[in-house]
């Protein structure tokens, strides 16, 4: 079966963290996000994937490669300009040829019963199925309104507290038939949540919403989600399969004197020093170095990650390779390298 990976924004949502690392080689637990929708898809029996690329480009081919490592073949779309989410899938139409298949945002982390919302999308005939998940708070998502038989009846777009008509988010996961490609048009700008899905419900076509309430699902694209989706896995209130939770990896140095209160995952290589105090839920990266009495709590460090001396951080996000100075503090915020200016 085959699928798709919509992976060429910008991220800015996460600047200044996707400065240097395009959003789907952000990592949940050590791993690239993208690596986590690549296996989820595989187990529900994707094993052909497509996935549009163009900001950081390069860094994306040479993460993923061929997809071969994964158990599936990838095939990417370089776009030099951005067509938007339907743009991009209108591009590849020849790729998904005539058989059903699923398009996933790079940014999602989720357990959604993939079997079961293609069994329900079959089962009504649809052309377009919207994977929903049941949010109390629905203000910062697109909400879908359905009928009693589960068809999409109207759309309400991150609406005020109170007003709202549905507890339904939409995941960005979605269920198409070949007949898709008719409603969007080639070589333009073209978006699913603004443009092909209220032509759809507006002309009234077989569109219908599976209703996965229940489900594991967050976006990682704000740094508040980030954190959630973190810090989930590493209380184990959510498992990545193939990735576990909270953990020490065997490599990691821990020295005498170091406490860790909490759940906490540390990764290969990385090294804690003495007197390091880390309080949980904290998520270490490959690579990354803690100084002597360093303090991190609720923090997340990417790989190669340096803490100096003394320093403080709680609530923070450290990019990748970046170094906090000795007796640093910082408190809700996440710091990174960024590119060198040109010229």
């Amino acid at each position: 079966m085959k699928a798709m990976i919509l992976a060429g924004g910008l991220s800015t949502r996460l600047y200044p963290l996707t400065k240097e690392v395009p959003k789907p080689l952000v990592p949940v637990a050590g791993v690239p996000n993208a690596v986590h929708v690549i296996r989820y898809l595989h187990a529900h029996g994707f094993d052909e994937i497509a996935i549009n690329v163009h900001y950081l480009a390069e860094a994306i081919v040479d993460a993923l490669g061929d997809g071969s490592r994964f158990g599936v073949r990838i095939e990417y779309l370089h776009e030099p300009v951005l067509l938007g989410s339907a743009g991009a899938l209108k591009q590849l139409e020849g790729f998904f040829g005539d058989a059903t298949f699923v398009v996933v945002g790079c940014d999602d982390l989720t357990d959604l019963p993939l079997d079961r919302a293609l069994a329900f999308h079959r089962e009504r005939s649809a052309l377009a199925t919207i994977a929903l998940v049941e949010r109390e708070d629905v203000e910062q998502y697109g909400v879908v309104v359905l009928d009693a038989h589960g068809k999409i009846v109207g759309f309400q777009e991150k609406p005020a507290r109170g007003t709202e008509l549905s507890k339904l988010a939409n995941t960005g996961i979605y269920i198409f038939e070949p007949e898709i490609f008719a409603h969007i048009p080639a070589h333009v700008f073209f978006d699913f949540g603004k443009q092909v899905f209220p032509r759809l419900q507006a002309a009234g076509a077989p569109f219908y919403g599976f209703d996965a309430r229940g489900a594991y699902w967050c976006d990682i694209g704000t740094l508040d989600e980030y954190r959630r989706a973190s810090f989930d896995v590493v209380e184990r209130a959510f498992t990545i399969p193939e990735s576990g939770g909270a953990g020490i990896d065997p490599t990691a140095s821990i020295a005498p004197g170091a406490t860790i209160e909490g759940d906490a995952w540390i990764g290969p290589g990385a090294r804690v020093g003495a007197g390091v105090r880390l309080i949980g839920p904290v998520v270490v990266g490959a690579g990354a170095t803690l100084e002597a009495g360093a303090r991190v709590e609720r923090s997340i460090l990417w790989d190669g990650a340096r803490i100096g001396v003394n320093a403080e951080l709680r609530g923070a996000i450290v990019g990748k390779n970046f170094r906090v100075a000795d007796g640093e503090r910082l408190d809700g915020i996440a710091v990174a390298n960024e590119p060198a200016p040109s010229g």
